[in-house]
């Protein structure tokens, strides 16, 4: 293992957008085990910093890979089109006004029913947004066109946020 691999070389993994997640834990615990600092306690401090360093980077690593959202946000990245979704939030206005009419939908919904609802057309659009996302990915290798979907995911993931917090103030 070298540090500096990427998240993808240091878990053995394909560098690609579909992962499975059971490999990704089996790998994860794997690499702690072999880690962790525990593990180095009688051969000194200066190992035992090295073991740190080395857990932090291992669990950074599986919080991005196990995150289908955050793992599409690195391979943009690592191939050259960062999402920079800070600065750059242009979207299609078809999808503006989807996001404005999800939001009217929810200031509006009163019953556990209604908001049930939007959650159900929100997490629709999210596995056809993912699913898009894998085949622009792996099939069509277009990292630009998928960091566009991904911001686009991000707003979607921020509006069923939203959603869920609704559901817990209705009492859900």
């Amino acid at each position: 293992m070298k540090i500096d691999s990427d998240d993808f070389e240091l878990f053995g993994v394909p560098r690609r957008f579909e992962q499975d997640r059971a490999v990704l834990d089996a790998r994860w615990l794997a690499l702690q085990a072999e880690v962790h600092p525990d593990k180095f306690a009688a051969d000194g401090a200066a190992s035992q910093r090295v073991a740190m360093q080395w857990a932090v980077r291992v669990n950074e690593a599986y919080q991005r890979l196990k995150d289908p959202l955050k793992r599409a946000a690195y391979l943009c990245a690592l191939n050259g089109s960062p999402v920079d979704a800070e600065n750059n939030t242009a979207m299609p206005a078809s999808f503006l006004m989807q996001q404005m009419e999800w939001r009217e939908a929810l200031d509006e919904a009163h019953s556990i029913e209604d908001v049930e609802a939007i959650a159900d057309k929100v997490a629709a659009r999210k596995k056809t947004a993912f699913d898009k996302l894998q085949h622009t990915f792996d099939e069509r290798h277009d990292t630009a066109a998928a960091a566009e979907q991904v911001r686009a995911l991000m707003f979607v993931e921020r509006f069923a946020l939203d959603v869920d917090h609704r559901l817990e103030a209705l009492g859900q």
